[in-house]
């Protein structure tokens, strides 16, 4: 089923799941939150975790023992990430009906213009191919700068941005479907059309303009969805270089069928098909929406958008998609069709085995494949694989401090602490190490190791009965008890269990990416050094014993 899922994901470019594949296939790559990101003392008569614990200066904190951890390859950038999901995205604006059309009118315009001098008008392509880059580009550095590098990654865990993401997209996926065309006013886009008349590289450049605001309404929600990606990644250059390979996809085929004219001829031609490539992508957006708004929901705690509820909306998004496909789904804007091409009947193929793969998840099934962008599976009300019936309760006959909340976000079969403190003492008591899951509702790698890599019998062992787990998840909107709110160094009052964990994961251990292990003593030693997302079992397992070797040795 997985080759299913690979194809989809090839052919449909510009997906939710494609975006999220570029984190998830990243080994090691992290997904950042700087919710309550403050680098600061923790007042002990305002906190419980005491002062000499968090005192910048323990980010040095001593390593008791060191072992040789899990190998953990060097995380690949994530701007290149965002770089090829510009790069996908610009080749399947390539192919929507505002642009393919304008192909072969624009090498034309540039074969004539060049006076029948080839190389005057392959020079001028050149221009035009570079001024599309900076156009886009200049948008790109245009958002950095309106909203900040801080803000920017504030945006990941953001409950309100989260749901304007949900809404922009849910209206991009709508537009997509016929309802209606986002344009930019005419009489704009007129003016820029005008200045296209003028000759030498003012021309061209405005030339290129153009064309970027007339195909506003096919490229404006694919650029959209893509800065909310390179948004959500908080990189300070996301936006532009995200930008830069979406331009770099439109420009080189215009640069390319201008040196060689003849090529256009192997081009299919323009018809309905266009149209069909839209609505696909219409229906990809408003699954790409839901994940925002699931992110909204688990850190505000509705508890209304649960994994069952998730999994029904996209096998029906999903679903109609197929129908659509196969033709027996029409819009008002489509074109009549006599036949299903080939191409278009083995997609329908692949996105229908896309929909009877996820049926199973209604019941339980893991769904090993795609349960890093669900909701966590303790949130699943009917499980057949746990008999659970109803919602999932903590299993521990102690009454553990924020239980209530986290659980939901716990892996079925484990009972973690979600308190630092009462780790420690669990610690004390029964003379096992600690290991901090520093995770967060949002984080898609969180949910790819508890589904990929927790899930290991050896590893799932040693977890139970090696350790005293915590979760401390640092992007939860809870308020603090009054007696433990405080206030950093900056001014800035803490007042959520996301920004206390946030904030303490930053001072002790210099760091607030997630997910984050780090394996501590009863005193809260580092025992080894700590990692991040390591998606192989065995090496996880390596981390895992030399943390209990470590202890032993104590």
């Amino acid at each position: 089923m997985k080759i299913y899922l690979y194809l989809l994901f090839s052919v449909l470019p510009l997906t939710f799941t494609p975006t999220s594949n570029l984190r998830a296939q990243a080994a090691t790559d992290t997904t950042v939150s700087t919710e309550g990101l403050e680098f600061t003392d923790i007042q002990p008569e305002t906190d419980s975790i005491s002062h000499d614990t968090v005192q910048a200066d323990t980010v040095k904190a001593k390593v008791v023992a060191p072992a040789t951890p899990a190998s953990n390859p060097e995380a690949p950038k994530t701007l290149w990430s965002i770089f090829l999901l510009g790069f996908l995205g610009g080749f399947a604006a390539l192919i929507m009906p505002c642009i393919f059309p304008m192909l072969p009118l624009t090498v034309s315009y540039f074969t004539k213009k060049g006076g029948g001098s080839r190389a005057n008008a392959i020079k001028q392509a050149f221009l035009y191919g570079i001024s599309i880059v900076v156009i886009y580009v200049l948008l790109g550095l245009a958002i950095t700068l309106a909203f900040g590098s801080d803000a920017l990654n504030a945006l990941s865990t953001s409950g309100v941005f989260n749901f304007l993401f949900f809404l922009m997209l849910l209206v991009f996926g709508i537009s997509f479907l016929g309802a209606f065309e986002i344009t930019l006013p005419s009489s704009f886009v007129n003016k820029m059309d005008e200045k296209s008349d003028k000759g030498g590289f003012t021309g061209i450049f405005f030339m290129a303009f153009t064309l970027a605001l007339v195909s506003f309404s096919c490229t404006g929600p694919i650029i959209g969805t893509l800065l909310v990606d390179a948004a959500s990644k908080g990189e300070r250059l996301g936006p532009a270089v995200g930008m830069f390979g979406f331009s770099l996809a439109l420009a080189i085929p215009f640069t390319l069928f201008a040196i060689f004219p003849s090529a256009l001829k192997s081009l299919p031609k323009s018809g309905g098909w266009l149209n069909s490539v839209k609505v696909v992508l219409g229906f990809i957006e408003l699954a790409f929406a839901l994940k925002f708004l699931s992110n909204v929901d688990l850190a505000y705690h509705w508890n209304w958008f649960d994994r069952e509820v998730f999994l029904s909306l996209w096998i029906v998004i999903f679903g109609m998609m197929g129908f659509y496909l196969l033709g027996k789904l029409k819009f008002s804007h489509d074109s009549p069709t006599t036949h299903i091409s080939i191409p278009r009947t083995f997609l329908a193929i692949i996105v229908l085995a896309f929909v009877v793969y996820m049926i199973p998840g209604l019941w339980g099934a893991p769904l090993k494949s795609i349960s890093a962008f669900l909701p966590p599976s303790a949130t699943q009300d009917f499980d057949l694989s746990q008999g659970n019936f109803g919602s999932q309760t903590p299993s521990s006959t102690t009454k553990k401090k924020y239980a209530e909340i986290f659980h939901r976000g716990t892996p079925k079969g484990f009972d973690p602490y979600y308190d630092y403190d009462e780790a420690l003492a669990a610690s004390k008591a029964s003379a096992k190490p600690v290991l901090l899951d520093f995770t967060g509702w949002n984080c898609v790698n969180c949910r790819k190791m508890e589904a990929n890599v927790w899930t290991d019998p050896e590893v799932s062992r040693l977890l139970k009965t090696g350790f005293v787990m915590a979760e401390l998840y640092v992007d939860d909107k809870t308020k603090l008890p009054e007696q433990e709110q405080f206030t950093s160094k900056s001014g800035r009052k803490i007042t959520t269990i996301g920004k206390k964990w946030s904030d303490f994961q930053a001072t002790k251990f210099g760091t607030n990416s997630q997910p984050w292990y780090v394996i501590i003593d009863s005193d809260g030693n580092i025992l080894v050094p700590p990692q991040g997302a390591d998606y192989n079992p065995e090496n996880y397992l390596r981390f895992l014993n030399s943390g209990i070797a470590a202890f032993s040795k104590k």
